[in-house]
């Protein structure tokens, strides 16, 4: 309960400055949350970024000012807009007509409500985890960007797997699998709320030269939340992804400790309902 006050007490702190800076180590401090944290909690429960949910109540603010009465350059000017151009793009992006048109009779306007957090409790199934302490190791494989705005992540990154598998470079990852199988290592979280972040495919560093294309990267030193993933891909590991951030982070009080997040794909049939993998998530008290 603690938790879900913090969070609420974060979007009253946000819907509070609208025409403040966005001081993001502020409003996870409320939270009692790393920026970090609070920013990948965010995203999860709500499918947008903290950036992206004050651009659109911004917006949803001004046209409401501008029906007031108030003049277009004021309204840009306060919402942190700093030319009118800058302004009358943004609005229409997301109202479909400029800011001057918002005063003709019968017009529609996009409307994005202020968010709140509620409890939802099920208990209906277990998470199946454990903790382990793993110390600093190389990784290589392909690796894309992902767009991390409206849930487009949970699109592209199955895509990437199936464009990987037509190229020819999965059946060479699979060839170098070591201890962990193959892995699914989401990188570069801290652009999270930029809108994206890195995604690799791969194994753990092999001695053979890498193929045209392919990238390493070091997976600092951490301790991880390990859980279990049963059922077919791409879906059984996606519904353990939200949970975690959804029902085990808030119930246990760990926080994510800002390194990348590993899933482990043991050989097997990925269609199959018994199919077994792993989500690791890096994370401290």
């Amino acid at each position: 309960m603690d938790w879900l006050n913090a969070m609420n007490r974060a979007i009253d702190y946000l819907e509070a400055n609208m025409t403040e800076k966005l001081e993001i180590e502020r409003v996870a401090k409320i939270a009692f949350s790393s920026s970090f944290h609070f920013q990948r909690m965010y995203y999860m429960l709500t499918g947008v970024t903290v950036a992206e949910y004050v651009r659109r109540r911004k917006l949803t603010l001004a046209a409401q000012d501008i029906l007031s009465g108030e003049k277009i350059i004021d309204v840009a000017f306060k919402y942190g807009y700093k030319t009118p151009e800058a302004f009358a793009k943004a609005f229409r992006n997301m109202h479909g007509i400029s800011p001057s048109g918002v005063r003709e009779p019968g017009v529609k306007l996009m409307a994005y409500p202020k968010l709140s957090f509620h409890i939802s409790v099920k208990g209906d199934r277990n998470m199946n985890y454990k903790i382990v302490e793993k110390g600093s190791f190389t990784v290589i494989g392909k690796q894309t960007r992902i767009s991390a705005v409206n849930g487009e992540n949970f699109k592209q990154v199955p895509e990437f797997w199936k464009d990987c598998m037509n190229d020819g470079s999965y059946d060479w990852i699979c060839s170098k699998a070591g201890q962990l199988g193959v892995l699914g290592i989401c990188m570069d979280l801290q652009h999270f709320d930029e809108g994206f972040f890195t995604y690799m495919i791969g194994v753990e560093e092999t001695k053979d030269s890498l193929p045209s294309g392919f990238r390493s990267a070091t997976i600092p030193a951490a301790t991880w939340a390990v859980f279990e993933s049963v059922g077919p891909l791409p879906d059984a590991i996606q519904d353990v992804t939200r949970r975690i951030y959804t029902e085990w982070f808030p119930a246990t009080g760990y926080q994510h400790d800002c390194a990348p997040e590993l899933e482990v794909y043991p050989a097997g049939d990925t269609n199959s309902a018994d199919y077994k993998c792993e989500v690791w998530v890096p994370i401290r008290k």
